[in-house]
């Protein structure tokens, strides 16, 4: 069973990719470079939902190996740095 806190991490993890998609949804990369509003929101999408898979446990992150876990969770450190 999952603690209240992780599963609050994947909810935020959840919901912050469905943000992330719609905001680039239809935007090139050069029109994304240009928008400095959405690159923002981008960006902040992508801090928390690195921010959230460092909340989950160990054990849930062994269950999914396929995922990379450590590039997710260093991705956002490497974004607000």
């Amino acid at each position: 069973m999952l603690s209240n806190r992780a599963r609050l991490a994947l909810t935020d993890i959840r919901e912050n990719i469905r943000l992330a998609e719609q905001f680039a949804a239809g935007l090139s990369l050069d029109a994304l470079k240009a928008d400095r509003r959405t690159f923002y929101a981008l960006t902040r999408c992508l801090e928390i939902i690195s921010e959230a898979a460092r909340r989950l446990p160990q054990t849930l992150r062994n269950r999914h190996p396929g995922l990379p876990w450590r590039a997710i969770i260093r991705g956002g450190q490497r974004l607000s740095a």
